[in-house]
């Protein structure tokens, strides 16, 4: 302990530890505090005055915990607790039972300061549900979503060290205009110095983040979950283009924005306007629709449609042999 730190600052540390090490005995919190076992007692002293419970229990297994009462101890979480209790919340986790993961820490300390009632049955819940995995999610690093994060809320300029799916690794400097979480993915929407336009990158493939002097204006009445969808939809390997048999305000309900463009063609019809790199999930996604369109541009969404449609008339045939069935080629 740097010997500059003032004694609340030490009691505050001192919770923080009894907190997270219930039964911390005061030769152990007095290590951990770098001071001695007189001292440490003082502060645990400082925070009985406090009014905070803090429970001596003598023997070989005593130690220092936190009593119940009805003044709850306030919670100190680190920084990675904090962000990655935030990041759970917003696209699910999975790890909350372990205690060795920030977000299972956080949890734990929400519990010790919940009534010993309430903290039993959500601690039943807590050990006992079993959630199945998001195998689709990848969890960004805190720290990079931390800077990601602060950049777009000041506005200034960074260099990303960015690693494709492919593996080809750059540096490039982007203006950051927001982080968005989509479907348990973590994306950067922002506009590129080099390419003098709007790119997104998966945030889990950034390899570093450096915050430059400069500074931006992000764009006024940004949607930047719209904005996301839309650039999610463009730049594929195959353009389609659809024409539904619907009103454009009645197909905007159903369509994705990620299939593409929705642009009406006459008060009762229709187009849509996207691309894709797998025509067999774009061809699935349409089925959704509830009108009659027509694929009017890409020959390989039309074949995994017709495929598709094979599947489907099979599927309510029972006299139809499985083996009638072909996928697309």
């Amino acid at each position: 302990m740097k010997p500059d730190v003032s004694p609340t600052a030490r009691a505050l540390l001192a919770l923080e530890l009894i907190q997270s090490r219930p039964g911390i005995t005061a030769d152990r919190l007095a290590d951990k505090l770098g001071v001695s076992e007189r001292a440490a007692r003082r502060y645990v002293g400082i925070l009985r005055e406090a009014g905070i419970p803090v429970e001596s229990v003598r023997g070989p297994y005593g130690g220092f915990r936190l009593g119940r009462g009805l003044r709850l101890p306030p919670l100190m979480f680190s920084a990675d607790e904090a962000l990655s209790l935030v990041m759970a919340v917003l696209d699910g986790h999975h790890d909350a039972a372990d205690t060795a993961d920030p977000v299972g820490s956080a949890l734990g300390k929400i519990m010790r300061a919940l009534p010993e009632q309430v903290a039993a049955q959500a601690e039943a819940v807590r050990r006992t549900t079993a959630p199945a995995p998001d195998r689709a999610a990848a969890r960004p690093d805190p720290a990079t979503t931390t800077a990601l994060v602060q950049a777009c809320v000041s506005h200034q300029q960074v260099r990303l060290g960015y690693r494709s799916e492919a593996g080809s690794e750059w540096v490039t400097e982007v203006d950051p205009w927001a982080v968005v979480v989509r479907h348990g993915r973590w994306y950067l929407l922002c506009r590129s110095h080099t390419a003098d336009a709007r790119r997104v990158y998966r945030i889990d493939r950034v390899r570093s983040v450096e915050v430059l002097d400069g500074t931006f204006r992000p764009p006024v009445d940004l949607d930047a979950v719209a904005t996301l969808e839309e650039h999610l939809a463009a730049g594929w390997e195959y353009d389609v283009e659809v024409i539904i048999d619907a009103p454009v305000d009645a197909v905007s309900q159903c369509v994705p924005r990620v299939l593409g463009r929705l642009e009406p063609v006459d008060a009762g019809t229709t187009r849509l306007v996207g691309s894709t790199s797998n025509p067999v999930a774009y061809a699935e996604q349409l089925v959704r629709i509830p009108a009659a369109y027509r694929i009017v541009r890409c020959p390989e969404v039309r074949r995994a449609a017709r495929a598709l449609g094979q599947r489907l008339l099979a599927a309510g045939d029972p006299d139809t042999a499985p083996d009638a069935v072909h996928q697309p080629s």
